[in-house]
């Protein structure tokens, strides 16, 4: 049997080119028709299920840039803001590590294999263990929480801005049990190729959060209590992710047995299977942890060398080097880098890791390479102008669409530089997303740990010398100059694991979309500067807008010019453009 990052797969005997690889050899000449059928069928798939998950994460995205405008307009850049941007933080990278992170990392493989070799009963009984226990854990890690919380609010004496961060982070812990069910749930539904309701689950956060801004919030006079207001409502969109999928999950079979909800921990079959996931979660969740450890670095460094509103106290020499509202300008700019990302980054990532676990899981390394491939392909059509235009339109983003209310002038350029210094690691962010996902299906947790450690050091080296020279907007320097760093090594590593990918095709697709990008550059500086003056509202959308769709038209038709495959494949709905794509 063949081995994959350490782990012994089982293919099944009767297929020429499966033998191929249980024989630790390529399939021969005659075999890659049909590789390359299969491949195709997978690929038209893989972009079917894309551009639902692009559109569906496009409707939430949009609903967040309109709840981050609600906020900004609420709040501005200030304490309130900031301390909620550092509280929401904490529920926030407990579901990318639990939720969507290293347990679906970890689960999705065993899920898949249960699927193939086991059947779908039996795939069902370790789903409903894992949430289970997972249901388990995570209450009681919350409740301990909020008796800290709480404990540590009563006894020890505080400044109004501690007070706050602390009662946030107790209103919004009860959230991290939420999404982290539902991000399970989610998983499971991606194992089966059920993309839809996991894509609609951001919007109904979305939707509560903005009736706590418009309807509950203006409520309230004080902005403490209209924050804490929010924060609930947060909670409560939780409640709402959960339960909307759930019949959905019931339709396609699962099955949990309230009178027993042990039961299915304590089958031999079943705790052989949740060792492993918990074996190879303890890896992935280490490697994970490194990673959201940046941004967590970033936030507190932020808001712990921010100066106080009210300056300095008397006497004191210390040179604050970030100015105050420097945490909430952070939040926001990663708000604005995440669209893209999760636009097509996240999408990309989700469809394309049950596909990658199930090649891994038959032994074709060969359909690995292939589809891994076509993922930074496609990571690198979309990443390196998203980067580009973030780091071009930053200004006019951060004008537009925040400057309202409480946000001023200032607020807003602090916020445009935070949005440029992330943006230009778009690509990076994206790139990673695949890298990852790829390292776990095929079982080698451990090259994003190896990277990651050396990432959160180089973050934080690059963190605490630029703060010195450029303020906050250091803090997004280092990290989209680590994230670019890693992602090339982590390229170069997983080369060695899984094979030497087609790195000619790779590189002559970057390059024509290098030259796209500095068309749709060069369009969008021209466009810029015709703009007219003016501070009026529908004059500063004009000045995002135009430029905007000026350059994404360029962009389009450089691609068609140049002919890349890639914008031609994305748009495609029919076969030819997948199979033009496959390898003769």
């Amino acid at each position: 049997m063949p081995v994959v990052g350490g782990m012994t797969v089982r293919v099944p005997v009767g297929n020429r080119d499966r033998d191929a690889v249980a024989l630790n050899r390529s399939p021969s000449r005659s075999d890659v028709p049909s590789a390359t059928c299969r491949a195709g069928a997978n690929r038209r798939r893989l972009l079917s299920s894309l551009r639902l998950i692009s559109g569906l994460t496009i409707a939430s995205r949009v609903l967040g840039l309109v709840r981050d405008l609600g906020m900004a307009t609420l709040f501005g850049n200030g304490p309130v803001m900031d301390a909620f941007s550092v509280a929401f933080r904490i529920p926030n990278i407990l579901r990318r590590l639990f939720g969507e992170g290293a347990l679906t990392a970890a689960f999705l493989p065993v899920f898949v294999r249960e699927l193939e070799h086991s059947g779908r009963e039996s795939a069902w009984r370790l789903a409903g263990a894992l949430l289970t226990l997972l249901a388990v854990v995570l209450a009681a890690l919350v409740l301990v929480g909020e008796i800290s919380l709480l404990t540590l609010g009563a006894l020890i004496p505080m400044s109004t801005e501690t007070k706050l961060l602390i009662d946030l982070s107790a209103i919004l812990l009860p959230y991290v049990l939420l999404i982290c069910l539902t991000a399970q749930v989610s998983a499971i539904m991606h194992a089966l190729n059920h993309f839809t309701w996991p894509a609609v689950v951001p919007i109904l956060l979305n939707l509560a959060w903005l009736g706590g801004i418009w309807f509950v919030a203006p409520a309230f006079a004080d902005p403490r209590d209209q924050i804490r207001v929010i924060a609930a409502s947060i909670v409560a969109g939780g409640v709402l992710q959960l339960l909307v999928p759930l019949p959905w999950l019931f339709r396609l079979g699962f099955c949990c047995r309230l009178p027993r909800p042990f039961a299915a921990l304590t089958a031999p079959t079943r705790s052989r299977a949740l060792r492993e996931i918990i074996d190879s979660m303890l890896p992935v969740l280490l490697g994970l942890s490194i990673i959201q450890l940046n941004t967590v670095l970033d936030a507190l460094i932020a808001w712990g060398f921010a100066a106080p509103e009210s300056g300095s106290p008397p006497g004191s020499s210390f040179r604050y080097p970030i100015e105050s509202g420097s945490a909430a300008a952070l939040y926001l700019g990663q708000r604005m880098y995440q669209f893209p990302m999760g636009v097509f980054g996240i999408a990309l990532g989700t469809v394309l890791f049950p596909l990658l676990s199930r090649h891994a899981q038959r032994g074709r390394l060969d359909l690995v390479r292939l589809d891994l491939v076509l993922g930074l392909r496609l990571v690198a059509l979309v990443g390196i102008p998203g980067s580009v235009g973030l780091a071009l339109l930053s200004g006019l983003l951060a004008d537009t669409l925040f400057r309202h209310g409480s946000f001023d002038a200032h607020d807003a350029r602090q916020t445009s530089a935070m949005i440029a210094a992330y943006g230009v690691g778009v690509w990076a962010y994206c790139g990673l997303l695949i890298l990852n996902r790829a390292c776990y299906a095929v079982g080698e947790q451990s090259l994003p740990i190896r990277t990651g450690l050396v990432a959160v050091a180089g973050n934080l080296l690059l963190n605490l010398t630029l703060i010195w020279f450029v303020g906050g907007v250091g803090l997004a320097i280092a990290t989209a100059i680590v994230a670019g760093l890693q992602c090339i090594a982590l390229a170069v590593m997983i080369q060695q694991k899984i094979g030497r990918v087609d790195q000619a095709k790779l590189i002559s697709s970057t390059c024509r979309i290098l030259a796209a990008t500095a068309v749709m550059t060069l369009v969008c500086l021209l466009t810029g500067n015709l703009m007219p003056g003016g501070d009026h509202f529908g004059l500063r959308c004009m000045r995002l807008l135009i430029p905007l769709a000026a350059s994404v038209t360029a962009y389009s038709i450089a691609c068609l010019l140049l002919g890349i495959d890639e914008w031609k494949l994305l748009l495609s709905h029919g076969d030819a453009a997948a199979e033009r794509s496959e390898p003769e």
